[in-house]
């Protein structure tokens, strides 16, 4: 995201880099929006501002060089196979 704030990257952009491409790459049916494909989406506002907390992160690993980081773009919710399994607070 700090590359979409710096304007070195517009989102579709970013887009492909972290979801399509890799899926592609894989021969993986998810990373596009299109009918018969996985539901499995992120919903996102890229200009909400957050500090980041370690301790608050989903993942079991607590290691990050962001830790106490003001950062802008917030997940707000997260689906798998159109089951929402996340929701900010």
């Amino acid at each position: 995201m700090r590359l979409y704030h710096a304007d070195a990257l517009d989102l579709p952009t970013l887009f492909r880099a972290l979801s399509l491409n890799p899926a592609r790459r894989l021969g993986l049916a998810c990373g596009r929006m299109a009918k018969g494909a996985p539901a499995d989406l992120v919903l996102f506002d890229p200009d909400k501002p957050f500090v980041l907390d370690r301790f608050k992160l989903q993942s079991k690993s607590k290691n990050t060089p962001f830790d106490g980081a003001r950062l802008q773009g917030k997940v707000l919710a997260t689906y798998v196979a159109g089951n929402e399994v996340y929701r900010s607070a």
